[in-house]
């Protein structure tokens, strides 16, 4: 079965939400020292920094997101119902993540839900190609 442009960006985003903890463990470690921030694995010190905080809240939501993308994605390869539109709206939702990463982590809120939603936009575009091929 040959690897379609879905599911390379299927991958891409699970690797690119798989690294998106490690500026938050960062800060901790350099604010914390490493003995201190690697024995509180609950985090139940916050880190000082508010852009760590962040980092950490546009991790959770990228990770619930994957699940919901990558389950669309999976169900569209596995029923052939792929195609060119949704490889560009696999792509798009890539980089609506990677947007919604750094516009998150910069602080910048009016910029936030735009990225969100784009992504969101890309899940109902592949959710109703399913449904409805």
């Amino acid at each position: 079965m040959p690897f379609s442009s879905e599911l390379y960006w299927l991958t891409l985003t699970a690797v690119f939400t798989s690294v998106l903890w490690v500026p938050h463990i960062l800060q901790r470690v350099i604010e914390l020292k490493p003995y201190a921030a690697l024995s509180d694995p609950r985090r139940d010190v916050l880190t000082k920094a508010p852009w760590a905080q962040r980092a950490i809240k546009a991790h959770t939501n990228a990770v619930e997101n994957l699940v919901v993308f990558g389950v669309l994605i999976l169900i569209l390869e596995l029923s052939a119902r792929h195609d060119a539109s949704t490889a560009i709206v696999a792509q798009v939702y890539f980089w609506s993540r990677v947007a919604h990463y750094a516009v998150y982590v910069g602080g910048l809120p009016w910029l936030r839900t735009p990225c969100f939603l784009v992504g969101w936009a890309c899940q109902i575009f592949i959710a109703y190609t399913i449904l409805t091929f």
